[in-house]
């Protein structure tokens, strides 16, 4: 549906007025594209591993190695990697040999441990320890339309669009609400 709203205009160098046939809504411009430029890095960025001097040993319980053995290609896109020997005593089979850095962010087994826990609840379902939504959250909060620019009309239809696109379009990373009923224009009296 987002597609097919119309955009009546800017208000106040922050916010879109558009019309969904007798609907107005107003939709925060910055937050909308932090959403949707959240949503992209979560979806496609493949974090870069820092290989280790020497292998780590993880210390994890059997039921806990078996799930990252299982999901290795998740934790290589969140930029773990690991050396398998599959000869190994059960518990001692994985070691890290490889560990995200971004910039100041910098990660370590607490990530993994969490990583596990998440895929212990959803197997192979590609996900992201909170550390990492966190650096992704304020990236593309940098990287969004800032409140005080002035948008063409194009601009404000393609930052509509975007939401359609994505599966939560509703609020940004940090919470913030993207969009806003405000009235039905039925309802409007015509006197």
């Amino acid at each position: 549906m987002f597609a097919k709203m119309e955009i009546i205009g800017q208000f106040n160098l922050g916010f879109i007025v558009a019309k969904l046939n007798t609907d107005l809504f107003i939709i925060d411009q910055h937050a909308t594209d932090e959403k949707y430029n959240f949503e992209m890095l979560q979806q496609h960025n493949v974090l870069q591993g820092q290989k280790l001097i020497a292998p780590q040993n993880l210390n994890l319980t059997a039921v806990n190695e078996t799930i990252l053995i299982e999901n290795l290609e998740i934790f290589r896109k969140n930029g773990f990697d690991f050396v398998i020997d599959e000869d190994a005593p059960v518990t001692e089979r994985v070691k890290l040999i490889s560990l995200p850095t971004s910039k100041n962010w910098t990660f370590g087994p607490q990530d993994i441990e969490e990583l596990i826990f998440m895929l212990s609840d959803c197997p192979g379902v590609m996900c992201r320890p909170s550390r990492v939504r966190q650096m992704f959250a304020s990236r593309a909060c940098r990287k969004s339309v800032m409140i005080g620019t002035a948008l063409t009309v194009n601009e404000m239809k393609k930052l509509i669009t975007h939401m359609g696109e994505i599966e939560h379009p509703w609020n940004c990373p940090h919470g913030r609400p993207t969009m806003r009923h405000i009235v039905n224009l039925d309802l409007i009296s015509q006197e």
